[in-house]
């Protein structure tokens, strides 16, 4: 294929969402920047088909992506874009991880109904203001463990649907406060306005591996798969390569209580964790490194995991 010639149109799998349509059409635009005909084949996935279940009650894994990949082998599409987070850490037979693409920022967003904003606790910086007994919507499993970790006192409810769904419901009273990714929130330009929304720092609350990176997904051709290697990110790549193995070395998938960021810091690297039992028994760990290779920070990692779990690393 010679991608300047406009002859041969690649067919980038998506799901329905506006924010997955969103990332697709940006991958269009970078594929289109280098002569690349494109088009948009939508793909419902058994987490869209099912929206009405916590995830943790679902059984196996690539509840958003196993669709995608299957209309990859059957041929049915030649590329799909996933949101980096959702795509589990196996790979099938047959495909590649071709190209990560703008990280976008991985913090997670506060977002609060006015009425419910604590203003002491606001100012006096606390990173969750919020009332005792506050009604939080989250039905991720790492959400949730860092919730309990924090305010033991807030209640946990649930919450799935897509970036805007997930809105609406707050604003309808459902919740006083929700969490969302605020990579989603930013690329989707949302007017928030009316609610008070606080970015918080990775530190403090610590997002899921590969917040915010996009992964661009094909079969093991060179036909698209040395394309789509162009619009690679080495930078922010190395760092999620991090955050993502050890993800892989935990067998973890989006049901583990479990955070992982790994972020430039001066002339070296930080990583970022939280580790919680998959039971809930026993207390959470906090991990928080600093060095020049991102690697061996991510061994020292599994190591503190491992010893709090009774395993060897």
């Amino acid at each position: 294929m010679n991608p300047g010639d406009g002859t041969d149109i690649i067919r980038i799998g998506t799901r329905g969402s506006e924010l997955a349509l969103w990332q697709a059409r940006h991958v269009q635009g970078l594929l289109g920047a280098l002569g690349a005909r494109t088009s948009l084949t939508i793909i419902k996935t058994q987490g869209d088909r099912i929206d009405d279940v916590p995830l943790s009650q679902l059984e196996g894994k690539g509840f958003f992506t196993k669709e995608l990949e299957d209309a990859q082998l059957d041929g049915r599409v030649d590329l799909a874009v996933h949101s980096m987070k959702d795509l589990a850490t196996g790979m099938p037979a047959g495909l590649v991880l071709a190209a990560l693409v703008g990280r976008e920022d991985p913090r997670e967003a506060l977002l609060v109904r006015p009425d419910c904003v604590d203003r002491d606790r606001l100012a006096a910086g606390a990173l969750l203001p919020l009332p005792d007994g506050a009604r939080m919507g989250t039905s991720a499993a790492r959400r949730q463990a860092q919730l309990r970790d924090l305010r033991p006192d807030l209640v946990i409810a649930d919450l799935r649907g897509n970036v805007p769904t997930r809105v609406r419901k707050l604003r309808d009273g459902q919740y006083d406060a929700i969490l969302l990714a605020r990579a989603g929130v930013l690329r989707l330009e949302l007017d928030l306005g009316d609610l008070c929304v606080l970015p918080l720092e990775v530190d403090d609350f610590v997002p899921a591996p590969a917040q915010g990176m996009l992964a661009l997904q094909c079969r093991d051709e060179p036909r698209v798969r040395d394309l789509v290697h162009r619009l690679h990110c080495e930078a922010d790549g190395r760092a999620v390569a991090v955050e993502r193995a050890l993800l892989e070395r935990l067998d973890g998938g989006c049901q583990l209580p479990f955070g992982v960021n790994v972020r430039r810091l001066g002339d070296g690297f930080r990583l970022s964790a939280f580790w919680s039992p998959r039971d809930g028994v026993g207390a959470p760990l906090h991990l928080r490194l600093d060095g020049p290779d991102p690697e061996a920070m991510g061994d020292e990692a599994l190591r503190r995991i491992r010893d709090r779990e009774g395993k060897p690393a």
